[in-house]
């Protein structure tokens, strides 16, 4: 009787303890560029340049992600994973346009949360980067967005590679539950660019000094009011499609992971292998 065959997870970029690092100095950077309504102090130098704030974060972010991008390829990304992250983030930026002004018609969420999964977490987090800032210059959708946008996306790939090994219709529906979170999650992350200076006069409006969580009800408020119509579709789309189309995708994508052969091969001893000695076996 064989024996059962054993399914692994493919990691085209394998990274190393200096990857990891900048991947988590990038994150905290990145944290403070979301949240500094939350963080900063009212009496502070950027509480008083909050219109300023966006345009040095989006200064900021580019370069922190440069860093990350040349840590992962110097740790471990060869020329088979380099190649099959261009694909990908081709077709993403190919398919953006797909659903530009369309009620939050984004069918590219699918492509990285299933490439994230087959090929881990340091290829999700740079085809998540590369494949947004691919389709803004596409698109021609360039502004100080846009790093916030290469950030939330990367960290979307980053953590659909974290997540739990399953296999079969439990994953399916893993990465459904993820695709719904991640892409509501998204465009909630992306309201706190811009929300600190937009809606002054409102009772949505952020009010420096006030207690957290009157400026996270806000902060939701203006959410639902401005973007929810867009954020809702958003999910209900990237989870439907991968319950409809995730299997297959998966399914290719992993295939072409075997062919590409991005784990270091298996090598046998000739003892292990054979022992010319030994006496054939029994029934």
């Amino acid at each position: 009787m064989s024996a059962p065959r054993v399914v692994r997870s493919v990691r085209a970029v394998r990274l190393g303890v200096r990857s990891w690092c900048a991947i988590g100095l990038a994150s905290a950077i990145g944290v403070i560029a979301f949240f500094w309504p939350f963080l900063a102090d009212p009496g502070s130098t950027i509480v008083a340049h909050s219109q300023d704030a966006p345009w040095i974060f989006a200064a900021t972010i580019p370069l922190v992600l440069a860093v990350v991008i040349a840590a992962i390829l110097d740790g471990g990304m060869d020329a088979k994973a380099v190649a099959m992250l261009g694909v990908l983030a081709a077709v993403i930026a190919l398919l953006r346009p797909l659903g530009a002004g369309m009620a939050g018609i984004e069918p590219i969420w699918v492509i990285l949360i299933l490439g994230a999964r087959v090929f881990g977490p340091g290829f999700g987090f740079a085809l998540g980067s590369l494949s947004l800032v691919a389709s803004g210059l596409l698109t021609g959708g360039v502004g100080p967005w846009l790093p916030f946008q290469m950030l939330a996306a990367a960290w979307v790939g980053l953590f659909a590679g974290l997540l739990p090994p399953l296999r079969g219709r439990r994953e399916v529906a893993l990465l459904a539950g993820y695709g719904f979170l991640a892409a509501f999650a998204y465009g909630l992350l992306l309201n706190l660019w811009f929300w600190p200076f937009i809606a002054e006069g409102t009772q949505a409006a952020f009010i420096a000094g006030a207690p957290v969580w009157d400026n996270v009800g806000r902060w939701f408020v203006f959410t639902a009011t401005t973007s929810l119509a867009f954020d809702l579709p958003r999910a209900v789309l990237t989870s439907g499609a991968i319950v409809l189309i995730g299997a297959p995708i998966l399914h290719a994508l992993r295939r072409a992971a075997r062919r590409a052969a991005f784990e270091p091969p298996v090598q046998f001893e000739h003892g292990e292998m054979s022992a010319p000695t030994a006496e054939p076996r029994r029934a």
